[in-house]
């Protein structure tokens, strides 16, 4: 664990990732920062609603990505990777990587909206991650690294401290790569990017040098889903697993909680039919690790801010009905949620199960659905 993940676990979750990470590599090599917990560590209570997981995983590990070649290889042997890196580098110069567009020139150390400071990369951790989809995470973790700011800024934002205020350690391309290797390493089954849209470029760059030093894994571009198609368009072939949320339905919650993102519902739907576009349905492999493909994640709010029966409908008329879908229940009101009485509590299980019946009646058969025993009633 980093000082920087916010995420309540079990001790049975935290004793499996600090064996695999002490056993193999040493934990201090994969902290940027002190450990800290801001949530004491609990053991969950029997639950009468099991979690139900879109993919079971087998019993016996076998080696994830043995037969499985990424798709950015092909792109970095022919030159094609870093060609790209260096058209999203251009890109910052007036800078359009996200929707905002705010034109400030980056190279020039400027900070837009994001407030990310110009084209330097800033990291706030990375390690192996348990708490991802099951097919994603499998016996290994998911190579998760945290990049720092944020073109979005939620008002509910759990990782605020990272997303809000940047809080991290400046990093370069080959810092960057090297981090993918050690993930790789230790036996992570993916490199798993967070919040990377307005990263692009260096990210690109990290990712051609790791390539030329052995990189094997699947890329997953985990974003909030607010994504420019000219963007998308670059990272075609780079990335194989699309993580993208699906946030709001409706442009005035998206605007109201979301600094301003009026654009956010038909932005995100644009840039979620490009995704599978490019890598189809998820599919894992025979050992249950996925490899390839689209994942949407859609966390239900209360007082349906979120609009999450349009979602569901909406990704049941436009996509395959065995879309891996994600229906997150871990809502919390975090950093300014109090500010706002109607999204100012956790939601209850009748919120929740609500949206699941609903996706479930859409005819959507790869649903992910949480464990929900402890939500109100």
């Amino acid at each position: 664990m980093s000082d920087l993940s916010f995420r309540r676990i079990s001790r049975r979750e935290f004793l499996k990732m600090a064996a695999v990470c002490c056993a193999k590599v040493g934990l201090s090599s994969l902290l940027l920062t002190s450990c800290r917990s801001t949530a004491p560590l609990e053991e969950p209570s029997p639950s009468p609603e099991p979690t139900v997981s879109a993919t079971p995983l087998p019993e016996s590990p076998t080696p994830a990505g043995s037969r499985f070649e990424p798709a950015y290889l092909k792109l970095h042997r022919s030159g094609e990777l870093a060609k790209r890196a260096e058209k999203l580098w251009a890109i910052m110069e007036n800078c359009r990587l996200c929707p905002r567009q705010c034109g400030v020139n980056r190279l020039k150390g400027m900070s837009g909206f994001c407030r990310t400071p110009g084209a330097t990369l800033m990291i706030s951790a990375f390690h192996p991650h348990f708490g991802e989809e099951r097919p994603l995470v499998g016996w290994g973790g998911s190579g998760t690294i945290f990049l720092t700011h944020c073109n979005l800024r939620c008002i509910f934002c759990q990782n605020w401290e990272i997303s809000h205020l940047g809080i991290g350690r400046e990093s370069t391309a080959e810092e960057m790569a090297d981090m993918m290797l050690q993930l790789q390493k230790i036996g992570c089954h993916n490199i798993n990017l967070v919040t990377p849209t307005h990263y692009s470029a260096l990210i690109l760059k990290a990712l051609d040098i790791a390539a030329g030093k052995g990189l094997r894994l699947p890329i997953v571009y985990n974003t909030s889903g607010w994504e420019r198609l000219e963007i998308l368009e670059v990272l075609d072939g780079v990335v194989d697993i699309y993580l993208p949320d699906f946030k709001y339905w409706d442009s005035e919650m998206a605007a109201k909680y979301s600094s301003g993102a009026a654009s956010y519902p038909e932005v995100t739907k644009a840039a979620i039919l490009e995704m599978h576009r490019q890598v189809g349905v998820a599919k894992p492999g025979p050992n249950g690790i996925l490899e390839r493909g689209l994942i949407i994640r859609h966390l239900v709010m209360p007082n349906n801010v979120a609009g999450s029966e349009q979602v569901m409908e909406w990704i049941a008329e436009n996509l395959p009905s065995d879309t891996y879908v994600n229906i997150m229940s871990q809502y919390t009101p975090l950093y300014k949620a109090y500010e706002y009485p109607e999204i100012a509590r956790r939601i209850t299980r009748e919120e929740y199960e609500k949206v699941v019946r609903k996706a479930q009646d859409l005819g959507l058969t790869n649903l992910d659905i949480q464990g929900y025993w402890w939500l109100e009633g």
